[in-house]
């Protein structure tokens, strides 16, 4: 699990520090953001205190019409041991109560100038993607016209060389012998590099290249969502591989199922411009053209007109 501070929400989110300063430390056990509008109220019972509280407008003027004496009460009980901090949005004046109360028990107290559905946005996504599940693979990602490839086979069969290839033919590499994937939503992978191997590329014969400074920025990208997975085997002749790609299989990752391909490997292949061609033919079945489908319904169709022919007598000799 990800280790997540306030700290880090000020300096990601450029967020101005009120009060609470002994708390900067406090780590994130959740990604959950809550607005505490009924606790406010004074109704503690359910009161998630281990998330983010998040005080808008709406909180903060219900807030400023109780008295002296129940805002103090009020703040006193926000603000727990476990509380990791207290976000105003709008930039909005913070009354004197809450201020002493997060004083007093080291709860970071952060202010924000934007508005309250943009604040909890970009927190809800900042955190879910801290939090989310983690996985590595072994094997190469590269963005292929927009469409991100994760080319995975055992060692030694050609991957990083087919992402070199690839990379000279003006697609971006993400990662390579190691992709960091990350399950941001329920269908949705992201992989990336460790930032000890990123923009590195590992040659049999070569050794360890930088693609960034051989080939300049636009070769290399840090993150990119995974859309397809081509495995690459060396050739089995007792195997029957797809001729025609009706056939659809996919690879879970996480939680999550991925379209997957099997491209075998021997001498005289060119690899980089069948995965290359595999991914555009799988943007263009994302668009509802599929060329195998088509193929059987011509050949349905061919086969049916022989047969209808045959039934009627007719002889084309």
């Amino acid at each position: 699990m990800a280790k997540v501070q306030t700290k880090d929400l000020l300096e990601q989110f450029k967020l101005e520090l009120v009060a609470g300063e002994g708390g900067l430390e406090r780590e994130f056990i959740m990604s959950d953001i809550s607005r505490p509008g009924v606790e406010l109220t004074g109704y503690f019972r359910y009161y998630p205190k281990a998330r983010l509280q998040v005080l808008g407008k709406t909180e903060l003027s219900y807030f400023n019409e109780l008295s002296s004496e129940e805002r103090i009460e009020r703040s006193n009980r926000l603000c727990t041991d476990i509380t990791p901090c207290i976000v105003i949005s709008r930039g909005m004046d913070i009354p004197v109560e809450l201020i002493n109360a997060c004083d007093e028990s080291d709860v970071p107290l952060l202010r924000s100038p934007y508005k309250t559905t943009r604040v909890v946005s970009r927190l809800t996504n900042f955190l879910e993607a801290k939090f989310a599940p983690f996985t590595t693979m072994h094997g190469v990602l590269v963005d292929i016209h927009g469409v991100g490839v994760l080319i995975t086979g055992q060692s030694g069969v050609g991957k990083s060389e087919t992402a070199l290839e690839l990379v000279k033919r003006g697609h971006r590499l993400v990662a390579d012998d190691s992709v960091e994937i990350r399950q941001e939503d329920y269908d949705r992978l992201i992989g990336s590099s460790p930032d000890l191997i990123e923009h590195l590329l590992e040659i049999r014969g070569l050794g360890i290249i930088n693609v960034m400074t051989l080939f300049g920025a636009s070769a290399v990208r840090s993150l990119k969502k995974i859309d397809y997975v081509i495995n690459l085997e060396s050739w089995d002749e007792k195997k029957q591989y797809d001729r025609i790609g009706m056939d659809e299989e996919t690879i879970k990752i996480i939680d999550v199922d991925i379209p997957k391909a099997i491209v075998p490997v021997r001498p005289g292949r060119n690899l980089a411009v069948i995965i290359e061609v595999a991914a555009m033919n799988f943007r263009l079945k994302r668009l509802g053209v599929n060329a195998a489908e088509e193929f059987s319904s011509r050949l349905t169709k061919m086969i049916d007109q022989e047969k209808t022919s045959v039934d009627k007598g007719v002889d084309y000799d």
